[in-house]
């Protein structure tokens, strides 16, 4: 059963007020949802009941899910070489740390600086990227949850940076120390609470 004009343009429509930005992907998708919308029409469902069918089958999320999952699959290579980074310089940062600290205790040389760049590393390097990674993840949570992610990362960077300036014995290390203590005790941590109440009473 072929759809009428007025019927094609509805569904136009419905993708054009989605969050779908790409032109080929609307093109893409109204062909495929006129195809299963004829399909379901053939079994004998009204346009509405096929419409409706035809959303459940295809997107039951939304629209905008299948621009998310398009771009994703777009992206995956880049994504997939990206975390490859992150996680190996966070293992090399962490085995840094681990062996520094090892060889400082047995006092051989090298151990303090081997345990520093590593530490520098990971604060530097490795907590930026998996701030970001985390929150490209729970972007599309409630307000109180990204806040809990920024402040307890803020909180992590600026007390690892504090540290890192005081085994360099630079300038404003106290400072930066004590601002990342505080953001955790006053910032991170009463999110952190609030999401777990939260979670407890729901």
């Amino acid at each position: 059963m072929r759809l009428s004009e007025e019927q094609v343009d509805y569904i136009r429509e419905a993708i054009e007020k989605s969050g779908i930005t790409l032109d080929s992907l609307k093109e893409d998708l109204l062909d495929h949802l006129c195809c299963v919308v004829e399909y379901e029409m053939a079994k004998g469902l009204s346009f509405d009941e096929a419409y409706t069918k035809s959303l459940e089958q295809v997107c039951p999320n939304g629209l905008d899910e299948i621009q998310r999952e398009t771009l994703f699959l777009l992206n995956f290579t880049k994504i997939i070489r990206m975390k490859k980074l992150m996680y190996a310089i966070g293992l090399l940062a962490s085995i840094s740390v681990s062996i520094g600290w090892l060889m400082t205790l047995l006092h051989l040389p090298g151990g303090h600086n081997l345990f520093n760049y590593g530490f520098l590393a990971l604060v530097l390097l490795f907590v930026p990227m998996l701030a970001f990674d985390r929150y490209k993840v729970n972007i599309s949570q409630v307000l109180s949850e990204r806040l809990k992610l920024i402040l307890g990362f803020a909180s992590a960077f600026l007390t690892g940076l504090g540290v890192v300036f005081k085994l360099l014995h630079l300038m404003g290390a106290n400072v930066i120390f004590a601002v990342g203590v505080l953001l955790f005790a006053f910032g991170f941590l009463p999110f952190l609470f609030f999401r777990m109440y939260k979670s407890s009473v729901q």
